[in-house]
């Protein structure tokens, strides 16, 4: 293993996903899909808690002090960490019983965004959602198979996105005020052999950071150009998303799968389904909270 990829968390998780780093409490929610959990990690106390879920979680983001939100399997809910509470909030697909969410994050305005996925994830049965400040959720995009990678640039005028069997990133016009998107393009196409894009997160330079499902590595991307200009190895052949996080915001945490992998992959990588770290030379940009403009919003 390279000497700057530690690995944090020997979780042998599943499907690992939807790295979240909370700046104020120093902590990474991350989330095992199949396996129904939401996961706690403190770097500093070198713990990982983890709460069981009654149905399948496809990504975190802060709100308050003790409640998270998450997207799950029937749609979007808060949960009291001290009580494991969890609370529904909305469900936009309860007709699509094949459906679940899967990858998502706030916007700097402090909505959250989240999309779904069929069992498949390559019939375009799912959509990007955005659960609104005033807790009103509006389908974005339609037609989406599998709902990944989503991050805003520093200076809040675009929104990237990855729909993971395009094998592309496209990016949209977004207004901070009112949450539009408009006038979708593709910045970042694919190669054949590089797995397909997974998840990613973004610098402060306004690169894009890439988990490559089946191609074992994370890359970072000039968007204007299209350029890939870095590329790390991770001893994991499904790598799922990633996110910046630590006291600076330059360690990057990378979240892996062990789903679908033979014996002799599994003995190739021992550690897949695990979270590692990475020490970087450049500072990511912080993670948003959700924010909700409703009058006794302590009590969602």
């Amino acid at each position: 293993m390279d000497s700057n990829i530690e690995l944090v968390v020997d979780a042998k998780a599943i499907l690992a996903e939807g790295p979240c780093w909370d700046e104020k409490k120093q902590l990474l929610y991350w989330v095992d899909i199949v396996e129904k959990q939401l996961c706690i990690f403190s770097p500093t106390a070198n713990t990982n808690r983890v709460i069981a879920l009654n149905q399948q979680i496809g990504c975190v983001v802060p709100y308050l002090d003790d409640v998270l939100l998450l997207a799950m399997e029937n749609g979007f809910y808060s949960i009291n960490v001290e009580t494991e509470k969890l609370t529904h909030i909305f469900d936009p697909e309860p007709h699509l019983f094949k459906n679940r969410f899967n990858d998502g994050k706030c916007d700097p305005a402090g909505r959250f965004w989240a999309g779904t996925t069929d069992t498949y994830g390559i019939n375009a049965a799912g959509s990007l959602y955005c659960l609104n400040n005033n807790l009103k959720v509006e389908k974005k995009v339609s037609h989406v198979n599998t709902s990944n990678g989503i991050a805003w640039s520093p200076d809040h005028t675009y929104l990237y996105y990855i729909d993971t069997p395009t094998k592309k990133v496209v990016r949209f016009h977004y207004d901070i005020c009112s949450g539009v998107i408009r006038n979708p393009s593709d910045v970042i196409i694919f190669h054949e052999n590089d797995g397909l894009p997974d998840g990613m997160t973004i610098d402060e330079e306004g690169c894009l950071w890439i988990a490559h499902w089946g191609g074992s590595k994370i890359t970072r991307w000039n968007p204007s150009t299209g350029e890939q200009i870095l590329s790390i190895p991770i001893p994991a052949l499904y790598v799922t998303s990633c996110t910046f996080g630590g006291p600076n915001l330059t360690d990057l945490y990378v979240t892996t799968a062990r789903t679908r992998m033979t014996d002799d992959e599994l003995k190739q990588y021992p550690h897949a389904g695990g979270i590692f770290r990475i020490q970087t030379n450049v500072k990511g940009c912080p993670t948003r909270s959700f924010c909700n403009n409703n009058i006794g919003a302590e009590t969602l």
